[in-house]
């Protein structure tokens, strides 16, 4: 039996809506013209557009422009939303018209159609008294709304994604005071350089890790200058005078964000460069993760055939035809999740210059992408800290088993017997089997103990001049 439904009326006429839904006319028509993903919006987009509209009911109430009793019925169905109450009314997919009025009336029909059960009536009920748009979108336009959405939405997740960003950086830190002893064969083109020491490789990645966290800190705070009031076009037609100021004012104190005037209306509208810089902020993070990614995997690689100087947890059979093996799968999660999320800066970046004139029509996708980069990166972070680098161990015997063989050495020799005496060794030691100091030794060029005291690997990590160092 096909579910009941009741009439809902717009300005293009009448809609058979479901009986029970929340939503009205407008998101209907939404859901029959876009049928496309199947997907839904993020709950950070949702609980921001609840939060202006929270905002905006209690700004008009005390500018005198909506009845209070209006307006308490509104407040109290926008703050049951930003509960996470209602979440299923929330339908339309994320390639919907331009501009986002589909999402903005989703918000207004749901707000206003449970705000009118708040006040005694039913939803067929034609004597309803709030309107989603005379009343819950009072002082607003999709035009000036979405943008602010946009901004909110991803302030209201930054805590989370900076948390996962530092217990990320935290537990490498951690790996590099455990690995501090381990010293093993640098590489630098893939080829064999001077020592290092795993600890350095490690306190590396940890510094990149917290300079890509500062970078998206500095991004997100131009996400904090908002132009709320602008309504259609910038010029804050049918919006008090004094409203902007109030929405900026209110919403910080209700976002817990530190939140200011864009300072010109018409550009909050037109330009989505702020989105699009706190976008790329994070291309930058995926750009360092996918770089330690792959290193975990060439550094684990084998075991038996490959670097094999990292361990890492094994968390499950990495074959359905190979017993006993262990993949590295952690990382290869990583990886995907940052290939996408390139992919997700590349759709906003495009979306961003694709703005025309008084407005950018492409919102709704930069805020389905933004909203989904920050969703992956938080679960994928996470997961990679907790499951991976907390539990990773260092192959001592391997990677100095490595560096033994590094021929490489002899550079240190370079300030005592000279480049080209030292390319000679190198490339005697690399064809015969010898040892660099077997060969220095064999060709006069220095002693046995002058060698030892010049290639001491540990000493070679911490810089300065070997030779210059051994005669004083």
């Amino acid at each position: 039996m096909s579910e009941s439904v009741r009439i809902e009326k717009d300005s293009l006429g009448e809609v058979q809506v479901p009986a029970s839904a929340l939503y009205g006319a407008q998101t209907q028509r939404a859901l029959l013209n876009f049928p496309v993903s199947g997907m839904k919006p993020y709950p950070a987009f949702v609980w921001a557009q609840a939060l202006v509209k929270r905002a905006a009911a209690e700004v008009n109430r005390d500018l005198g422009l909506l009845e209070p009793r209006l307006a308490a019925a509104i407040i109290q169905a926008a703050d049951e939303v930003l509960a996470g109450q209602h979440r299923d009314q929330f339908v339309v997919d994320p390639f919907q018209a331009g501009a986002g009025t589909s999402h903005n009336m989703n918000l207004n029909e749901v707000i206003a159609n449970r705000a009118n059960q708040i006040l005694g009536y039913a939803l067929d009920d034609p004597k309803k008294p709030v309107s989603p748009n005379d009343h819950v979108n009072m002082a607003q336009s999709t035009n000036d709304t979405i943008p602010t959405a946009i901004r909110l939405g991803c302030l209201w997740r930054m805590d989370e994604l900076l948390t996962a960003i530092d217990q990320l950086a935290a537990a490498l830190e951690m790996k590099a005071v455990e690995f501090d002893g381990v010293v093993k064969s640098g590489r630098t083109h893939l080829q064999d350089a001077v020592p290092v020491r795993l600890g350095q490789e490690f306190g590396a990645y940890a510094l990149a890790v917290r300079n890509d966290r500062e970078r998206i800190s500095v991004a997100a705070t131009r996400l904090a200058r908002l132009g709320i009031g602008g309504t259609a076009t910038g010029t804050g037609l049918n919006a008090h005078v004094e409203y902007h100021q109030r929405m900026v004012t209110l919403l910080s104190r209700l976002s817990g964000q530190n939140l200011t005037s864009s300072g010109n209306l018409f550009e909050s509208m037109q330009n989505m460069a702020d989105p699009a810089d706190f976008s790329a902020s994070l291309r930058t993070l995926c750009i360092t993760l996918t770089r330690i990614a792959n290193d975990f995997r060439l550094l684990s690689s084998g075991p038996a055939t490959g670097f094999d100087e990292i361990r890492l947890p094994a968390v499950q059979p990495g074959s359905s035809i190979m017993p006993g093996k262990v993949n590295p799968v952690l990382a290869e999660m990583l990886n995907m999740t940052c290939f996408h999320v390139q992919g997700c800066d590349f759709t906003v970046s495009l979306a961003a210059q694709a703005g025309q004139l008084e407005l950018n029509v492409m919102m709704p996708i930069i805020a389905h992408n933004l909203f989904e980069m920050m969703h992956v990166l938080i679960g994928a972070i996470n997961a990679f800290t907790t499951k991976c680098v907390v539990g990773l161990v260092a192959n001592r015997e391997k990677a100095e088993g490595w560096l033994a063989k590094n021929a490489i050495l002899v550079t240190a020799l370079n300030p005592v017997i000279g480049y080209l005496n030292g390319a000679a060794v190198a490339k005697e030691a690399m064809s015969s089997g010898k040892t660099i100091k077997e060969v220095v030794v064999e060709k006069g060029l220095l002693s046995g103990d002058e060698v030892d005291k010049l290639i001491d690997a540990r000493t070679l990590t911490e810089g300065g001049i070997q030779g210059i160092a051994a005669a004083g």
